[in-house]
């Protein structure tokens, strides 16, 4: 892997993470306010579902 591949990854999770928020600013802060409830384990469960469903992604396109 190269450092260039890293980087663009991380450009593109900069650029998804930051649609919400510029088209919708009050939807994201409602997001944010229902995580911020959630508990410990809840947010561990979606952490987890979130890198599994990210290395499936991950070796589905780089297979």
């Amino acid at each position: 892997m190269y450092w260039d591949d890293l980087l663009a990854a991380f450009a593109l999770y900069l650029v998804i993470e930051g649609v919400l928020p510029f088209l919708s600013p009050r939807g994201w802060k409602q997001s944010i306010e229902i995580i911020g409830q959630l508990n410990d384990g809840q947010l561990r469960l979606f952490g987890l579902i979130s890198m599994i469903a990210g290395l499936l992604l991950l070796v589905f396109v780089r297979g």
